[in-house]
């Protein structure tokens, strides 16, 4: 019984499975992050513009 849990435990240390997962995942938080940063810092320039947009033609910006 002791060589078969000594074998799950050298199995375990040695499997990538697991790390391959956890690296994937925080390579998709990563893009997500960077994503929001981008649209957060652009999101503020398109509003300005459509308000400067609707000055000029003379509506009434909300």
């Amino acid at each position: 019984m002791y060589n078969n849990l000594k074998a799950k435990i050298a199995r375990f240390a040695t499997s990538e499975d697991g790390a391959s997962a956890i690296e994937y995942g925080l390579i998709a938080g990563l893009i997500g992050a960077l994503i929001i940063i981008a649209v957060t810092g652009i999101g503020g320039s398109v509003s300005s513009y459509f308000t400067s947009i609707c000055t000029a033609l003379g509506g009434t910006c909300a």
